[in-house]
């Protein structure tokens, strides 16, 4: 945890801005009894009203909230459970809302840091970023579950204005979901995500359009097994949600994308250099397995 932080004091009202897979396990989580937990009430809020509604039902959040003003009313800890842009904007509302004597601590669970950040700082908001590595294809507050953070980190990165008391927070809420938290530079997340969940989204978007745009796609697909669906699972993924991830996350994204384009260059390179002697190919792309193998060796 960054100097300067304080122990906890007392049991946090938890608004919840959105629930959906993420913003839905965090209340499941919570309220599992898994892991010690500081949470005391919770009140939820979405444009729809579907995903509190549901939670509310099965006794996972206190109030359904009718209004984002009202969902805030009285938090302690406000966090915004939605995709990047929907985060900026979420932003901007509630720095236009009254914050009260108390001015609450501020976090969201975006995949993307910097942009945020940035736009929190302009608002003069108390604010910790977040970013919980763990989630699924799937989306909705149907998906959500307990579990969903369990031994996966959660990236903490602080604004310039954060406080000891939001440092203490947002660890406390990760804790809550049995995530193990790690205080992480805005930035040098962003680097680190683009690489490792970014760039293989859009790998398997460009595979899915590479491979159905081909005229022996109907074929194909009624062959496809579990290398095809391991490979483009990510592709299936919330529209909205990878949009705003590309576009928080845009000269880092690309960066990455062209040293694959770099990578791809050479694989083609030694595939059409010797096309009569398969036994020569051969040799070539071993060459390239083995260094691949070794990375993820060096990586365990």
């Amino acid at each position: 945890m960054p100097a300067g932080s304080t122990r906890p004091t007392g049991r946090l009202r938890l608004a919840i801005i959105g629930l959906g897979l993420i913003g839905g396990s965090i209340a499941r989580a919570t309220r599992s009894g898994r892991w010690p937990t500081s949470i005391h009430s919770i009140s939820a809020w979405s444009p729809t009203g579907a995903g509190p509604a549901a939670a509310h039902a099965e006794g996972m959040i206190d109030r359904a909230a009718g209004s984002l003003a009202a969902a805030i009313d009285g938090a302690d800890l406000i966090v915004l459970a939605a995709d990047p842009l929907a985060c900026l904007g979420l932003l901007d509302a509630v720095a236009g809302l009254p914050a009260g004597d108390a001015r609450p601590t501020i976090t969201d669970v975006a995949s993307t840091k910097a942009a945020i950040v940035e736009r929190a700082d302009l608002l003069e908001l108390h604010f910790v970023g977040g970013h919980p590595m763990a989630g699924l294809e799937t989306s909705g507050y149907a998906h959500s579950h307990a579990g969903l953070f369990e031994g996966r980190p959660w990236l903490l990165s602080p604004g310039h204005l954060a406080r000891p008391i939001d440092l203490e927070r947002s660890e406390q809420l990760a804790a809550a979901c049995g995530a193990e938290p790690h205080w992480l530079d805005a930035a040098a997340h962003d680097r680190a995500v683009a690489a490792i969940s970014h760039l293989p989204l859009v790998i398997a978007a460009a595979l899915v359009q590479a491979v159905s745009d081909a005229d022996d796609w109907p074929l194909a697909r009624t062959l496809a097994a579990g290398g095809w669906g391991s490979a483009t699972r990510l592709a299936r993924g919330d529209v909205a949600m990878g949009a705003g991830i590309a576009a928080t996350n845009a000269p880092e994204l690309a960066r990455r994308i062209r040293a694959l384009a770099g990578q791809l260059e050479e694989w083609l390179a030694d595939l059409e250099s010797t096309p009569a002697d398969p036994a020569a190919t051969a040799d070539r792309l071993a060459i390239r397995l083995r260094a691949a193998r070794a990375g993820l060796e060096a990586l365990d």
